[in-house]
C-alpha cells in the first residue's frame, strides 16, 4: 500500500466490502472517495421469513404495545412492507415509543413519518437495554428483528419487568453464488484485497462460511470456521470491524482484528480505516 495523501488516504488499498447488495453502495461510494479501490462481493443475502404471520399478527395488534425497538434498517423495511400489505395506517402507530439501535434505523423509521423516541449513545444491543431499563416495568414491548440474532434485549427487559415480544421479520444467508468469487479473489496475490470490512457479526460468520477452509491454492470445502484459512490466503489480509460486538464474532471465528471504529456506524468505521492507513505510514 502506497503512503495515504491528505486527498486520498487510501489511495493504492484494496478494501473488499461485503454488505448486501443493495446496501453496499453508500460505503463503497465514500471508500472510492478517499481513493480505494472497492472490491464487492456480498456476503449477505436478505431474505423473506419462512412465514409472515407472526410479523402481521403483532402488526394487526400493534395498539396493545407501548414499545417498538428497531435493530436494523432491513428490519424497518421488512416491517413496513407488511404495514403496506395489511393496510395499515400510520396513525395507527403514532402511540409507539420507537426505540432504533442506530442513526441508520432511525433515518429509515423517520422516512415512513415515524417519530423515534430513544436511540442509544452506543449502537449494540446493551446500550439499548441501558436506554430503556427503567422506562419499560410493566409495558409491552415488541422487538422486530432478524431471524439469528443475540437475546440480550429482550431478556434483559424481561428482567426490568416488561412483556417482550420478538418476531422475526426477514433472514440473512450467505450468498451461494458469492463463495466462488471469494475464495478466487483471495487466492490472487495481486487482487486480494488489503482490508475486508465487516459490519455485523452475521457478515463475519457468513464470510467465514464462504471462505470455509479454503487456502490459497487450494479450493476444498470445510469447516465454516476460517481457523485453517490462516494460510497465504489471508495472512496479510486486515479485518475492519464496525465495533466491539462484531469484532468478538470474527475472534470467535479466529479471525484477528486489525481495525476497529470508535463509533459504530459506517462513517466510523470508514474513519477507523483512514486512521489505520495513516498510523502504518508513521503519520501518528
Amino acid at each position: 500500500m502506497r503512503k495515504p495523501n491528505e486527498k486520498h488516504p487510501l489511495a493504492g488499498t484494496r478494501i473488499l466490502v461485503g454488505r448486501a447488495r443493495h446496501q453496499a453502495g453508500s460505503l463503497s461510494a465514500s471508500l472510492r472517495s478517499l481513493g480505494a479501490t472497492v472490491i464487492e462481493i456480498p456476503f449477505i443475502e436478505i431474505r423473506k421469513p419462512q412465514s409472515y404471520r407472526p410479523l402481521d399478527d403483532a402488526l394487526k395488534n400493534i395498539r396493545n404495545y407501548d414499545w417498538l425497538i428497531l435493530t436494523s434498517a432491513n428490519g424497518v423495511e421488512a416491517m413496513w412492507e407488511r404495514v403496506r400489505k395489511l393496510r395499515i395506517t400510520r396513525q395507527t402507530l403514532q402511540h409507539l415509543q420507537i426505540a432504533a439501535i442506530g442513526p441508520a434505523t432511525k433515518k429509515a423509521i423517520v422516512k415512513h413519518g415515524l417519530q423515534v423516541k430513544m436511540v442509544p449513545e452506543e449502537y449494540v444491543a446493551e446500550s439499548v437495554v441501558k436506554g430503556l431499563r427503567d422506562k419499560v416495568n410493566g409495558k409491552r414491548v415488541v422487538l422486530i428483528r432478524a431471524k439469528v440474532a443475540r437475546d440480550v434485549i429482550p431478556e434483559e427487559l424481561r428482567a426490568a419487568g416488561a412483556e417482550v415480544d420478538v418476531v422475526e421479520a426477514y433472514e440473512t444467508v450467505a450468498p451461494e453464488k458469492s463463495r466462488t468469487r471469494l475464495r478466487a479473489l483471495m487466492k490472487n496475490a495481486a487482487r486480494r484485497p488489503h482490508i475486508v470490512t465487516f459490519t455485523s457479526s452475521s457478515t463475519a460468520r457468513n464470510f467465514a462460511e464462504l471462505l470455509g477452509n479454503f487456502q490459497a491454492g487450494s479450493h476444498n470445502p470445510g469447516s465454516t470456521k476460517a481457523g485453517s484459512t490462516k494460510a497465504d490466503s489471508i495472512s496479510h489480509v486486515q479485518f475492519a470491524s464496525i465495533g466491539p460486538v462484531t469484532s468478538a464474532t470474527l475472534r470467535e471465528l479466529q479471525m484477528p482484528v486489525a481495525i476497529e471504529a470508535r463509533e459504530f456506524t459506517m462513517g466510523g468505521l470508514i474513519r477507523a480505516i483512514v486512521l489505520a492507513r495513516y498510523a502504518e505510514a508513521g503519520k501518528y
